[in-house]
């Protein structure tokens, strides 16, 4: 009975994590079903240019819901960030990593401001970031002195626009690096989950069956290498899905393997309980944000880039996707829950959304509200998983 008991926990536990990823699934087949033209290599290169983004805030965002906080300043911190970068490469001519450093630090300088509110004076973080959202909004019109800047050209354009492409194309058109560079990801991968299932066992914990693990993996594989040779067709690799790859295998790690990251679940899982287990709360909190302003500017680099300029209304609204990509991807609303890759799932089924209805011509105001159901509907499932839990 105990082993029945702990494979039925193993397979019950994750339900929210796995139903996004299959929900995801159905929401491609849809919109390919709907829109011949969706899967096509031009549009999946698409998807990943105009919302790289995106997924970059939900990386952070993510983090600071696990703490049991909130960032409402995200999207006018993308716009102050690139705003700077901005004036100093465009308007004074400054060298293209110029303007990225000093959006770097201007996104982390943001970061430690909110930080200090939050950790140290014991603001919500939602009274902090809400006034922050206004007080960065309006520096960026300072900063910008109501005016768009364009273009940045050159190495910064290619940020977000450019792709890493060897040349190596084959007879029919297909880039190779593109398609080595996938498979080598595809290993990386495999030896991960062989090496976490090895570390499982000698923990005597319960896994799934060697085929139902093989299959898994497969499958992915299977998925991974089509999407790459979809991009391979197309114009090669973009240089943002490189940025992206390196984000979300770092802040996997982070969160999953590292003290800091450990301290996040902690607090945000029970603060009373953290705090008494000698975790300093303060501390985390403060660095959460720090990292949260950090990625924002990273954010503001790429969208300026993919704009090629720097506008005053830059970043509206995104902070509501970033955090509409936490929770459909898992997070949870009291804090404690939620995973990078979950984050990603979400924003990644955003960003499939909002592209399909753009090529069925489906006018904005419906793209909000299909957009604001589906955030409805995860906060809810997540509040029905807890209370089916607390009843049991």
């Amino acid at each position: 009975m105990t082993a029945i008991a702990g494979f039925r926990d193993m397979v019950t536990r994750n339900v929210r994590q796995s139903g996004i990823f299959i929900a995801f699934v159905l929401i491609v087949l849809l919109f390919s079903f709907l829109n011949s033209n969706f899967l096509s290599p031009g549009n999946l290169t698409n998807i990943v240019l105009q919302y790289s983004y995106i997924l970059i805030l939900a990386i952070g965002m993510v983090m600071v819901i696990v703490l049991g906080q909130i960032d409402l300043s995200v999207g006018s911190v993308v716009a102050l960030t690139g705003a700077v970068a901005g004036v100093l490469v465009i308007r004074h001519g400054a060298p293209w990593w110029v303007g990225v450093l000093a959006a770097l630090v201007v996104g982390v300088l943001v970061g430690m401001w909110q930080g200090f509110w939050v950790a140290y004076v014991g603001i919500p973080g939602f009274i902090v970031t809400l006034a922050g959202m206004l007080l960065f909004r309006g520096m960026t019109y300072r900063v910008l002195d109501n005016v768009s800047l364009s273009p940045f050209g050159g190495t910064y354009y290619d940020i977000a626009n450019g792709f890493s492409t060897n040349g190596w194309f084959g007879g029919y058109g297909v880039d190779v690096f593109t398609l080595v560079i996938f498979a080598i990801a595809v290993v990386g991968y495999a030896v991960s989950q062989w090496r976490t299932r090895r570390g499982r066992i000698a923990y005597q914990q319960v896994v799934e069956s060697m085929p139902i693990f093989v299959g898994k993996i497969v499958a992915i594989a299977a998925v991974v290498m089509w999407f790459g040779y979809q991009l391979a067709q197309y114009r090669g690799l973009p240089n943002v899905l490189i940025l992206l790859a390196v984000l979300i295998m770092a802040y996997s790690v982070i969160t999953q393997r590292s003290v800091f990251g450990r301290h996040i679940y902690a607090i945000g899982g029970n603060l009373n309980a953290a705090q008494l287990s000698g975790v300093k709360v303060r501390v985390v909190t403060f660095w959460t944000y720090v990292n949260m302003g950090l990625l924002a500017g990273v954010a503001g680099v790429v969208y300026s880039s993919r704009m090629n300029g720097a506008q005053p209304s830059a970043g509206n609204m995104f902070e509501l996707d970033a955090i509409a990509a936490a929770f459909i991807g898992g997070a949870s609303t009291t804090g404690g829950v939620g995973r990078v890759t979950g984050a990603m799932t979400g924003a990644l089924i955003m960003a499939v959304m909002s592209n399909g209805m753009q090529l069925m011509g489906v006018p904005q105001s419906i793209q909000q509200m299909v957009k604001g159901l589906v955030l409805l509907l995860a906060v809810a499932f997540d509040v029905w998983n807890k209370r089916r839990a607390d009843a049991r």
